[in-house]
């Protein structure tokens, strides 16, 4: 890929294991650093009371190319939500950027000169529930990260697609016949 990579969005959700409550959903912006998502990232770089940001980092010391900075979508309140996003979460989202690079779905040398914002989904009982799973949370996050990222860097899926399945793909969490959620 020769031209940058200026703007581009991508989503997934990834369901997680029976009874676990573990599904993931990023919703990520890509795009150079000197451009409106460079901006944005900049933007999110203070604290808001409730939506603790962070970037996403391998280890200690190990900060992710391209810069990652995960925001939560929903807010933060207890030390235990706290620990999911910045341990499983924080680690799935981070191996899943570097592995999009390693195998080239984001090229190489476009690593320092675009930036990632992720808006990470974690079920607020996650962090109450005395029997979560950890690594389904991991696993789940991880493979819906490196999905969005492959969807915003192949813009996917295109309008065709979109105009195609226009009705014949309903949101899961509305009936258009009956108003309700479908789960």
């Amino acid at each position: 890929m020769s031209e940058g990579v200026w703007f581009r969005t991508g989503e997934a959700t990834v369901f997680s294991s029976d009874g676990q409550g573990t599904d993931a959903m990023p919703e990520i912006l890509i795009g150079d650093v000197r451009g409106p998502a460079g901006h944005a990232f900049a933007n999110l770089m203070g604290q808001t009371e409730g939506h603790t940001r962070m970037f996403a980092i391998r280890a200690c010391n190990q900060q992710v190319r391209p810069a990652t900075i995960m925001v939560p979508k929903v807010t933060i309140k207890s030390a235990a939500y706290v620990n999911l996003f910045g341990g499983p979460v924080q680690s799935a989202v981070a191996d899943a950027v570097l592995d999009s690079v390693i195998s080239g779905v984001i090229p190489k040398e476009h690593a320092n000169d675009i930036c990632i914002i992720a808006m990470i989904w974690i079920a607020p009982e996650c962090a109450t529930n005395p029997d979560l799973d950890r690594k389904d949370l991991y696993r789940t996050n991880y493979e819906a990260m490196k999905l969005a990222i492959q969807r915003a860097m192949t813009n996917s899926p295109s309008i065709d697609k979109l105009i195609a399945n226009r009705h014949k793909i309903v949101h899961e969490m509305y009936d258009p016949e009956t108003g309700e959620s479908q789960w």
